[in-house]
């Protein structure tokens, strides 16, 4: 039982992970399988492709998720944080503000 039960949750994620080509080809193999009408073989379809979809999206959610709070532990900047020190550091340079150098002493005899 427990090793049908890995079979079925091996094979959906390989179903999440597969071209619309691929799942066509394996609706058409598990209709053949279970004698199922064509209607069926295309709600199959339809049904493994949106599975696929949501579970690729899912996936893509959360190690998005995953990678933003790993990269805040490390305290390494975002893209918008440099970008607004970037904007910041043009407007500081467009003010053109005149550096004041320091005198050199005079040195007397």
């Amino acid at each position: 039982m427990f090793e049908e039960l890995k079979k079925s949750i091996d094979k959906g994620l390989d179903y999440a992970f597969m071209t619309t080509e691929k799942l066509a080809k394996a609706a058409k193999e598990m209709a053949k399988e279970n004698n199922l009408t064509k209607e069926e073989a295309q709600k199959l379809l339809d049904l493994l492709v949106k599975k696929s979809e949501e579970t690729k999206k899912t996936l893509e959610d959360n190690f998005q998720e995953l990678v933003k709070t790993s990269l805040k532990k490390m305290n390494i900047p975002t893209k918008d944080e440099i970008k607004k020190l970037e904007d910041r550091i043009k407007k500081l340079e467009a003010k053109k503000i005149p550096v004041k150098t320091a005198r050199k002493p005079v040195k007397k005899a």
